[in-house]
C-alpha cells in the first residue's frame, strides 16, 4: 500500500510537470516574458541555499563558529575562479567536512 502510493504520487508529479514542459512551445512567450523568466533561477537559488547555511535547527540565525559559512565562502571563491559547478560543489562539501573533522564544530 505504501509503495503504490509513493509510485502513484511520483507518476502524477512527473506527468503534471512533463505536460507543462511538453506543451509549452518556445515561440509562445514574447521577448519580455522570456527576459523576466530568465531571472527566476537567480531569485530562487539564494532562497534555497542561504537558510541551511545561516540558520540552525531551531531557525535562529547562527553566525558564531559556523563551519557552513566558511565552507560557503571557500566554495564561492573557487566557483568564481574555476567557473565550474562541480568544482564549486565538491570544494564546498570537502571544506565543510574538513572543518567539521579538524575543529569539531
Amino acid at each position: 500500500m505504501h509503495w503504490s502510493l509513493i509510485i502513484y504520487s511520483g507518476v502524477i508529479t512527473f506527468l503534471t510537470r512533463f505536460t507543462m514542459i511538453f506543451l509549452l512551445k518556445k515561440d509562445i512567450l514574447n521577448d519580455k516574458a522570456k527576459k523576466i523568466l530568465s531571472f527566476v533561477p537567480s531569485a530562487i537559488f539564494p532562497a534555497i541555499i542561504f537558510p541551511p547555511i545561516f540558520l540552525d535547527s531551531t531557525g535562529a540565525l547562527d553566525l558564531d563558529s559556523n563551519p557552513k559559512i566558511l565552507a560557503a565562502i571557500l566554495a564561492i571563491i573557487i566557483g568564481y575562479f574555476s567557473k565550474s559547478v562541480l568544482a564549486t560543489i565538491f570544494s564546498g562539501l570537502i571544506s565543510y567536512w574538513i572543518l567539521i573533522f579538524l575543529f569539531n564544530f
